[in-house]
């Protein structure tokens, strides 16, 4: 369960990092306005939510061209479920194997649009040394001119629901612990 939490927090994080292009404008990402958390289910019952407090990466965004570029990567010891036990067993080989794989990456370099918005960030989650597809979906995305920045800012919400066992995380299906885990990633990014 633990695991679940921890990947959806990463794959949250990483979809945060989700607006990129090979030209177009580079964007900085907010670090104040940027969350990855991740959500999973607790025998049916109630909702576990943790995130990844440590994140970085590039963004590379064109809109006019209607492309993107991101590349995000997780420091998965900064996961924070507000229960340290918690923490530290996301951390064991039971789920992320930090010790071995101390980093998960996203990669996504094909933005979906419809008309300016962008809808969905399609790219590569590596976790445990394995790599497979993910896809964000955007439930909001703008871009506006901040006027204390003096500069234009993007963003937005993004989620995905990934399964958790694509990566070698497979901790507590026997006893129940569903595969599935959503990840919620809110960032802004600001225009360099």
């Amino acid at each position: 369960m633990k695991k679940f939490i921890a990947l959806a927090a990463l794959a949250a994080a990483s979809l945060a990092q989700a607006q990129t292009a090979t030209g177009g404008a580079t964007y900085a990402i907010d670090p104040t306005h940027t969350f990855v958390t991740y959500e999973i289910t607790h025998f049916g019952t109630s909702t576990n939510r943790g995130r990844f407090d440590k994140k970085e990466g590039s963004v590379k965004f064109d809109k006019a061209a209607k492309t993107g570029r991101v590349e995000v990567s997780f420091d998965l010891a900064s996961v924070n479920t507000g229960v340290a036990a918690m923490n530290t067993h996301l951390l064991s080989d039971d789920l992320f194997s930090a010790a071995k794989f101390p980093t998960a990456k996203f990669v996504g370099d094909k933005f979906v649009f419809n008309g300016d918005k962008v809808v969905e960030v399609v790219g590569e989650l590596t976790l445990k040394g394995k790599t497979a597809p993910v896809t964000l979906k955007a439930t909001h995305f703008n871009c506006y001119d901040n006027p204390m920045l003096k500069r234009e800012v993007c963003g937005g919400d993004f989620e995905a629901v990934i399964d958790r066992t694509q990566w070698g995380v497979d901790y507590g299906l026997a006893y129940g612990f569903p595969k599935n885990v959503k990840l919620v990633i809110q960032v802004e990014a600001v225009k360099q």
